[in-house]
């Protein structure tokens, strides 16, 4: 199947999509949450679609990376690590600060004491933190270094809970983002107000 035959088949099936959202034919709405900045470093986060993975926190979720290489001696060219990548300590994320989603307490908190190699896949469970709103709301964040917080400690939005590791199925240093509320997953959205109120992230 050649390029332009490809995309016109593509088209079809987003325009399909699209008129059966709007039409409102068994489309269910995606609940959304807005929380804090993950990271006070400039970041990208890779979303997992729907049906991808089905457990709560882990369903409608973010990978989500620290980037460098923004500014200092090349900026504008972006990269996740220096060198290599074939060190947990050439990656920009690693052991980077983990900020809480929102004002809450901290619900859980598990270890995984065993670190991956950049480029292998380990083996779960994942490390984690968990923080719970006032309302029920949970956002989980996975494969963290170690947790500063402590399980009951209410924590505030923004406030250092976590570093960043590299355990369980991760290949790499980053922090898998998910929440969900009962047995519903919502879709991650960042508070970009927030992120426009931390100058590292407005890249001063």
């Amino acid at each position: 199947m050649d390029r332009s035959l490809t995309r016109t088949v593509a088209s079809i099936a987003l325009l399909a999509i699209a008129r059966s959202a709007q039409s409102g034919s068994e489309t269910q709405v995606i609940e959304q949450i807005e929380i804090a900045p993950l990271f006070y470093l400039p970041f990208a986060c890779i979303e997992h679609p729907e049906g991808q993975l089905s457990d709560p926190g882990d369903a409608l979720g973010s990978d989500c990376l620290v980037v460098g290489g923004l500014r200092g001696p090349s900026p504008g060219l972006m990269r996740f690590y220096e060198g290599t990548g074939v060190h947990n300590e050439d990656w920009f994320g690693w052991h980077a600060e983990v900020h809480a989603p929102f004002d809450g307490i901290v619900k859980d908190i598990a270890i995984n004491p065993v670190t991956n190699d950049p480029g292998k896949q380990g083996h779960p469970p994942a490390s984690y933190i968990s923080v719970q709103r006032s309302d029920g709301t949970v956002v989980i964040y996975a494969h963290i270094a170690s947790a500063s917080a402590r399980v009951g400690e209410r924590v505030m939005a923004g406030q250092v809970i976590a570093l960043v590791g590299n355990n369980g199925t991760a290949k790499a240093p980053h922090i898998h983002v998910g929440a969900f509320l009962g047995k519903t997953p919502l879709q991650i959205r960042w508070n970009l107000r927030a992120e426009g109120a931390i100058s590292t992230l407005r890249g001063q």
